[in-house]
């Protein structure tokens, strides 16, 4: 057996899939890092909870994947972001779930959004 092949199982990769916006709702339920562009944004301060949707690749209402940061998570980030993140490449990463038909990541820590240029 391989050394390389010995450390492959020793060492599994604790990486989270990479996946285009189009494909998340194959992997609800599990942890992901969702990749694409912001195509519209919308702070929905009247809302029960004031949450900040990220829609990537395609604008609501026909988007497939969202990133929903909630109120209570709003002053986590330097700057509003519905202003970040418009028009910008991002990967998200979280635990995937679905809402109305829409597969989404619930983000509460910044750190879970990056920048992907």
């Amino acid at each position: 057996v391989s050394t390389l092949l010995l450390l492959a199982l020793a060492f599994p990769s604790t990486a989270q899939p990479r996946i285009l916006s189009t494909e998340a709702a194959k992997y609800v339920g599990r942890k992901a890092t969702v990749c694409g562009q912001v195509a519209s944004v919308n702070y929905a301060r009247a809302n029960k909870d004031r949450p900040t949707f990220l829609n990537l690749d395609k604008g609501y209402p026909d988007q497939k994947f969202t990133a929903v940061i909630l109120g209570e998570n709003r002053n986590k980030f330097s700057k509003p972001p519905e202003i970040t993140y418009a028009a910008r490449k991002i990967c998200v990463t979280g635990t995937i779930s679905m809402s109305q038909g829409v597969a989404q990541i619930i983000v509460s820590e910044p750190s879970q959004i990056t920048r992907d240029e």
